[in-house]
């Protein structure tokens, strides 16, 4: 069960992991779908990186159900790319209190140097984080 005002780390993953995000389009048509969600639905985003097959997200809940939210969020997307894309469900995982936000940032917006995509995160252009 999803609680209002908390902090959730999601992880989406595409069906058969396919690599929908390796183009830049559709990489941008999440990008902008999860800028939409904060925008008019008062989703804080806190940080997120679009890999070709996934995505983290680092946000914060309004009172709406998690489920709601990503939901929308997955269904726009799909929507937009203009087919299925998503694997059934999702990850999510309830930051506690206690958690250093930016060390949890910097470990989300690291995933594309963790996959070998890069050596740098500068050199990767989908991620973004509130302390930039």
């Amino acid at each position: 069960m999803s609680e209002a005002g908390r902090l959730y780390l999601i992880t989406g993953v595409t069906s058969g992991r396919e690599p929908v995000f390796a183009d830049l389009r559709h990489a941008r048509i999440l990008i902008n779908t999860l800028r939409l969600e904060a925008v008019q639905n008062d989703v804080q985003t806190w940080c997120y990186v679009v890999m070709p097959d996934h995505f983290h997200w680092l946000m914060q809940l309004n009172d709406e159900s998690l489920a709601q939210v990503v939901g929308r969020v997955r269904g726009i997307c799909a929507r937009r790319i203009g087919r299925r894309i998503w694997q059934k469900g999702f990850h999510d995982r309830a930051v506690r209190e206690e958690e250093d936000l930016k060390a949890l940032a910097r470990y989300v917006i690291a995933n594309p140097i963790r996959a070998g995509l890069v050596d740098s995160v500068g050199d990767y252009p989908h991620w973004d984080a509130i302390w930039l």
